[in-house]
């Protein structure tokens, strides 16, 4: 799943090194620029709409700066039963929500937006994943966080490490889950003829 940009700028409006990480590995040079924006997180919202907000909020902030440029904005987010678990704001919190997802099948949205001002491109797009968590003990929960911090990731977990302890199975792209579909956004890239195959 290699490609070769063309002399179009790609520009990730990201902080997340997850994000630059995937896309980096399918042969994807983007430039980082994060966003400065203060993004939508009530947990009471749509999950989809919400990512979709942010996603485009993120690109079009970045576009603005960069006309020129094709700008990828992206949002992820987790939620269970219609409630939406943002990045928790302490331990007590991220252990709450590791013990609401325990036992249970929850989804994973990420919300991506591409936006090339100067060529009046802009689409917005929702890619879904489903996650099995394992019963998970207090022990387990206590094992889990000494092998990854929660405080940084939807919902207190990230699928890339210690997933032996708490994920039980999972359908839709790994890549979603960790922040990116990048084999989706790699496929678009092409199809609009932002990249070429080798």
């Amino acid at each position: 799943m290699k490609g070769t940009n063309e002399r179009i700028q790609i520009i990730l409006a990201s902080a997340s090194p997850r994000r630059k990480e995937l896309l980096a590995k399918a042969g994807v040079s983007v430039e980082i620029v994060p966003a400065d924006v203060v993004e939508h997180e009530d947990p009471n919202s749509c999950p989809r709409e919400m990512v979709l907000y942010n996603a485009e909020l993120k690109a079009v902030a970045i576009a603005e700066k960069y006309p020129d440029a094709l700008v990828i904005g992206a949002d992820t987010t987790v939620a269970v039963d219609d409630t939406v678990l943002n990045k928790p704001r302490d331990m007590a919190e991220a252990r709450f929500m590791i013990r609401r997802l325990s036992g249970r099948t929850h989804v994973v949205y990420t919300g991506v937006c591409f936006i090339r001002k100067s060529a009046l491109m802009k689409e917005l797009h929702c890619v879904t994943s489903r996650v099995v968590f394992k019963d998970l003990s207090e022990d387990d929960i206590t094992r889990y966080f000494q092998l990854v911090n929660p405080l940084d990731k939807a919902g207190a977990y990230g699928i890339q490490e210690g997933r032996d302890i708490n994920i039980d199975h999972f359908e839709g792209p790994i890549s979603n889950i960790m922040g990116l579909p990048v084999e989706f956004v790699v496929e678009r890239l092409r199809q609009i003829a932002i990249l070429k195959e080798d």
